[in-house]
């Protein structure tokens, strides 16, 4: 994702959101975005994990349909 980037450009981003949001704000700004990528995984993961069971439970009725 970040490959792009390269260091001068990373340090670029930094040193403008350090401009931005100002040295105490900035460890807020980055724990809030901690959290939300966090929340973000464990949605897909759930989503994914969700969509992963539904073949099986689709399988599991067909079959006990035509054993009755």
């Amino acid at each position: 994702m970040f490959s792009n980037i390269g260091i001068p450009g990373l340090i670029l981003v930094l040193v403008i959101a350090l401009i931005i949001f100002g040295p105490s704000k900035l460890p807020e700004v980055g724990r809030a975005f901690g959290k939300t990528l966090t929340e973000f995984k464990s949605a897909t993961k759930s989503l994914v994990s969700s969509s992963d069971q539904e073949p099986e439970l689709d399988l599991k009725k067909k079959h006990d349909q035509s054993a009755q």
